[in-house]
């Protein structure tokens, strides 16, 4: 019995300890993704309220980008394309600066929302978006439901709204545009949900290891894949519901 009690009581230490972990491994994601966002829009308004800075990327009577603009507005998809290639051979640090940067690359690739939504408008948004985020990361951080399978078809989606998007910026129909915005929300809507279990499960299936490093990246990592859940249902929130200058 005396044995039983001991096993028992090391059972129950080892699971508060990965319990305590998780959370402060969830603060981390969280804090960090954070910080990203308020890099973002800090730089996106300090651009896009500077006529003088916003014209270097755009022509500012037709909201158009030139040649720079267009880059920056795809430099962030390479950035996230390269995280992920460089990720195993950077350390906790360089992943977490790596973060920063794309972030504040972010802000100036879609710094044209000023010009192009009213203030008010994309504050109202933003605080839309907060609330819908907030809801759907706790649902998937609490629920019981194993909700791993809806990856493949939410990434399937993902894929497809890029291809859409690139089409369109050619064919510039509105009609598009606002099916894609819808299915936007939608799927990044699924993703935020999705990747919050996904975050809390891979903790939990590798806490035992105690690779301090390894959580470290993966902190990155998983405050990525909520940054661009984030980031990306505003967006299309705003084309549905943002005040138009």
């Amino acid at each position: 019995m005396a044995e039983f009690d001991t096993i028992r009581t090391s059972a129950g230490t080892r699971s508060s300890a990965i319990d305590e972990g998780l959370r402060a491994h969830m603060n981390k994601v969280y804090g960090t993704m954070s910080v990203g966002m308020f890099l973002t829009f800090a730089v996106a308004w300090a651009v896009g309220t500077s006529p003088q800075l916003l014209g270097i990327f755009r022509n500012l009577e037709t909201g158009q980008p030139n040649i720079l603009g267009w880059i920056v507005m795809f430099a962030p998809l390479i950035m996230v394309f390269a995280f992920g290639a460089a990720i195993n051979r950077l350390s906790a640090a360089g992943a977490q600066l790596f973060f920063y940067a794309f972030a504040a690359m972010m802000g100036l690739s879609i710094s044209w929302i000023f010009i192009a939504f009213t203030g008010m408008s994309i504050a109202q948004v933003f605080l839309i978006t907060a609330i819908s985020f907030a809801g759907l990361s706790l649902w998937g951080y609490t629920t019981k439901k194993d909700i791993s399978g809806w990856g493949s078809f939410l990434i399937m989606g993902v894929i497809g709204i890029l291809v859409a998007m690139i089409v369109n910026i050619f064919l510039a129909s509105p009609a598009i545009q606002f099916a894609i915005s819808i299915l936007g929300v939608l799927i990044f809507a699924g993703l935020t949900a999705y990747d919050t279990q996904n975050i809390k499960n891979t903790y939990l299936a590798h806490a035992h290891n105690g690779d301090r490093e390894w959580m470290g990246k993966a902190a990155i990592m998983g405050a990525l894949s909520l940054y661009l859940d984030f980031i990306n249902m505003f967006m299309f929130l705003l084309q549905l519901f943002g005040s138009r200058e």
